[in-house]
């Protein structure tokens, strides 16, 4: 099991504090000045230019599903700022992305590709300062040796830290429908288009899925359907069910993405879709979520109720490739852009979405 690096070295960055937004418990995230992590053999430091906000990251936060003090952050981008002895495959001044969990590939469930239940993954191996959170909101972030070794991608010229930033979140989407494995002309509806929904359509409209898309917003409507989704449905509207009625002659989807956590959406994923459907549950994250559904909806209906979470490995460079070609314009989902001593307002859009907001993005450099 890989473990923190106990020798460590000053970066000649010439900065020894930074700033911060550190989570103290109780819901509550303040920006402090806090140092510079130090960095060891086979770590580098990276200079945070984005960091998107994340569902999970707010989760921990809004319920206190962690102890403080922690600096959160996952969807990180930026350049690196120093390297440790060792370090062979980057250089200060690469622009680079990284995953805060890489699995260590030998263990039981490795072999059977949940890397998300490995010991080794569950270890966060980035940092900006004490429990290892992933640190994106912050100015400067530790990748541990075993994330340096497995877990950074490199940008390349003309990819903005903010496209980079989607790397990781697009990966679990690719994990998600690889474990769905639609077929082409599969009905699959996707039940939310917030930035993960979104991602969802894009890359099942690459696939050749009919997607049919809800929300309660009609503007990602408006996107889900210039994403490529055939029709796209207010999830409170009556014609919802009836259009994937209508396109499957009347037996229900194929497949149901549940890309939103709200009251009763599952139980909407089982009733639109057909008997023999794959549910994908992606949003529920949290212990304090709660599902109720019919069990004979899903034993005499056979229907398959799954779970994926986070991003997998193997995927690593496909999702890289799908955010750096430009396949998925996912730049497009970028509705607010917050400075570091604002991201409490960030945090509170992302938690509260109106009609205009999507993917929020913090620039700790700003």
């Amino acid at each position: 099991m890989p473990t923190a690096n106990s020798s460590v070295l000053t970066p000649s960055i010439g900065v020894t504090t930074m700033k911060a937004a550190v989570y103290k418990g109780a819901s509550v995230v303040d920006v402090e000045s806090i140092e510079v992590p130090q960095i060891g053999a086979g770590e580098v430091l990276i200079r945070v230019e984005a960091c998107g906000i994340c569902p999970t990251d707010l989760k921990k936060i809004s319920y206190n599903l962690l102890p403080a003090p922690r600096i959160f952050g996952h969807e990180t981008a930026g350049v690196i700022a120093a390297v440790g002895d060792g370090v062979r495959n980057y250089a200060v001044g690469d622009r680079v992305i990284v995953f805060h969990h890489i699995p260590c590939r030998k263990c039981f469930y490795c072999s059977k590709k949940l890397y998300a239940q490995c010991p080794v993954y569950k270890n966060v191996g980035v940092t900006a300062g004490y429990e290892p959170a992933g640190g994106g909101f912050s100015q400067y972030v530790r990748v541990m040796d075993w994330i340096v070794e497995r877990g950074m991608e490199k940008i390349p010229a003309g990819v903005t830290f903010e496209a980079a930033s989607f790397v990781e979140p697009v990966n679990t989407c690719v994990k998600g429908i690889e474990q769905l494995a639609p077929g082409a002309g599969d009905v699959v509806a996707v039940l939310g288009q917030g930035p993960i929904g979104l991602i969802f359509t894009m890359i099942l409209a690459r696939e050749g899925a009919r997607i049919v898309a809800t929300d309660t917003f009609e503007s990602r409507r408006e996107l889900a359907r210039k994403f490529g989704a055939r029709e796209a449905f207010d999830p409170r509207d009556a014609g919802f069910n009836k259009s994937i009625r209508g396109i499957t002659d009347g037996r229900g989807a194929d497949m149901v993405i549940v890309a939103a956590s709200a009251k009763g959406i599952v139980e909407q994923a089982v009733a639109c879709s057909r008997p023999g459907a794959r549910i994908l549950l992606f949003a529920q994250t949290s212990h304090q979520e709660r599902v109720e559904v019919s069990g004979a909806d899903i034993c005499m209906g056979e229907r398959v109720l799954c779970g994926s979470y986070s991003a997998s490995v193997d995927l690593q460079k496909k999702s890289a490739d799908l955010v750096f070609s430009g396949a998925l314009p996912v730049e497009e989902l970028i509705s607010h852009r917050f400075s570091l001593g604002n991201i409490q307002e960030g945090i509170e859009q992302a938690l509260h979405p109106g009609p205009e907001s999507l993917k929020i993005v913090v620039q700790p450099q700003r």
